[in-house]
């Protein structure tokens, strides 16, 4: 990593916690993930030599920038998902910043509606940190869209647990996968499409 992008991603995690600390309308607040969970998805990333990418909730790109870094050291590519144009503009500066603009495609839409738009097994990895009610309405395409042997990634699985056990134990009931919850950031919920 530059000691640009260093400096970058430190800048964003100030600007998150300062701006979420006085900020109380959902849809302005970054709700940005840990740096230790930023790392973790950099590392799977690189391990699991995803080059399909695919992250729900872009918010100001923080997390994205960890999964492009990953992406461009495996020639790979991040898709981001994002609802609200007030975090678009402010992901867009960002990356254009990092100068992993390259390795990242922005997506303006509603996940569910843009997942229906992507084939089958169309992404190696898919990071979910979005609208958590609506991750098990999304759930069919989530599967269809994750290759076999690919890894879906959840943040919040224990700092929301109450709203994210309904689609815990739905994904964890599915035979086609094996999932676990480690104790990284806010927890994550890691389930792995298993191979035949």
């Amino acid at each position: 990593m530059t000691e640009f992008l260093s400096e970058l991603l430190l800048e964003l995690e100030q600007f998150g916690l300062s701006n979420d600390g006085v900020i109380t309308d959902r849809p302005r607040r970054m709700l940005n993930i840990t740096r230790d969970t930023g790392k973790f998805l950099s590392v799977l990333v690189r391990a699991m030599n995803a080059r399909r990418v695919l992250e729900i909730g872009t918010s100001n790109g923080y997390s994205t920038l960890w999964l492009a870094l990953a992406a461009k050291a495996v020639e790979g590519h991040v898709t981001t998902f994002e609802l609200s144009d007030y975090k678009l503009a402010l992901a867009a500066k960002n990356f254009e910043r990092s100068s992993l603009a390259p390795f990242i495609t922005q997506i303006r839409g509603d996940a569910g509606a843009q997942l229906k738009c992507n084939p089958e097994s169309s992404f190696d990895f898919i990071f979910l940190d979005s609208e958590r009610s609506e991750y098990s309405g999304w759930w069919p395409d989530i599967k269809r869209v994750l290759r076999k042997g690919g890894l879906l990634v959840v943040d919040n699985a224990t700092s929301h647990a109450a709203e994210m056990s309904p689609f815990m134990a739905l994904v964890s009931a599915d035979s086609d996968f094996a999932t676990c919850t480690v104790p990284v950031g806010n927890g994550e919920f890691l389930a792995t499409r298993i191979a035949p």
